[in-house]
């Protein structure tokens, strides 16, 4: 079996770029970050790139790649010590199978399960989202995602219209379908999202109750329930526009939030809303709430 070469090390201080550039230089075919400490970040701003305080550069050559020449070569675009570079080799594998033999199916609630495709869900009452891990944020497996579909299981959205803004991989807007909404319009300001939402819906076979928009614009007023899972600054500045999408009586659920966060959303959304924590975990904490007959006035678009 062919092995390939992998070397990594520790970015310090070098810069991203640089590093990518270096090893790629010298022959690279893959490189991954990762975190070198256990320290996680949170998703990134729209047009960030955020890592880790200490990330860890994995670089893969092909089979056959000389090691020292290699080594040597690296290092010296690097600027590091030879020595610094962490040398293996890796078995070929069928590595998009290997990946998904860790991810499994998990359930939300009473009914609600996030199910990959090569696995299979025997509850014959079971709503079942059918989703493999992606390029896109959202499986389930994070904690505020979590939340917010233990949410939709406790209050399955039937026949309502709903906005899913920020919908990563469309994991809320699968399951809010699953669970019987009406139609569900999803936004994202990654144009990665967007594709992979609809290659999910459609796998799901509810293409025709998920519309996806490449513009903020398009979303209509007057849904009857919206979720964002996204973070606290455009939580904040969103909380007007917010209030002009969500009918009166409707509900609103977000998250992205750190526990500590959580009373400067209600504030920012108090003109509207009348938030309450639904559920917290490792940290997070997930807000719902109803919006306000009397807010009418307050709106803004």
């Amino acid at each position: 079996m062919s092995q390939f070469l992998q070397i990594s090390f520790e970015l310090g201080a070098l810069s991203l770029e640089t590093a990518e550039q270096a090893c790629m230089d010298c022959g690279a075919s893959a490189i991954t970050l990762a975190d070198a400490r256990d320290e996680p970040v949170l998703e990134p701003a729209p047009g960030e790139m955020r890592l880790w305080p200490a990330t860890r550069l994995q670089a893969l050559f092909a089979p056959g790649t000389p090691q020292d020449a290699t080594v040597q070569g690296l290092g010296g675009a690097l600027g590091l010590d030879p020595t610094q570079l962490e040398v293996c080799w890796i078995a070929d594998r069928a590595w998009e199978r290997e990946w998904l033999r860790e991810f499994h199916a998990r359930r939300f609630g009473r009914r609600l399960w996030i199910c990959p495709h090569h696995e299979q869900v025997t509850d014959p009452d079971a709503a079942v989202v059918r989703l493999d891990p992606g390029l896109a944020f959202g499986t389930g497996t994070h904690p505020s995602t979590a939340l917010c579909l233990e949410w939709l299981d406790a209050h399955p959205p039937l026949d309502c219209e709903v906005i899913d803004y920020g919908c990563g991989s469309g994991v809320l807007a699968l399951a809010a379908a699953r669970l019987g909404a009406r139609r569900v319009h999803c936004f994202d300001i990654d144009p990665q999202a967007l594709i992979a939402t609809r290659d999910n819906a459609a796998a799901n076979r509810l293409a025709r109750r998920i519309r996806s928009y490449e513009s903020a614009e398009g979303l209509t007023a007057g849904v009857t329930l919206l979720m964002a899972n996204i973070l606290l600054a455009p939580l904040v500045a969103l909380a007007p526009r917010f209030g002009a999408l969500v009918r009166p009586g409707g509900r609103i659920l977000l998250a992205g939030l750190l526990e500590s966060q959580a009373e400067e959303a209600r504030q920012a959304y108090s003109p509207w809303f009348t938030l309450r924590p639904f559920g917290a975990r490792a940290g997070w904490i997930a807000l719902n709430g109803t919006r306000n007959s009397s807010a009418a006035q307050a709106t803004t678009g």
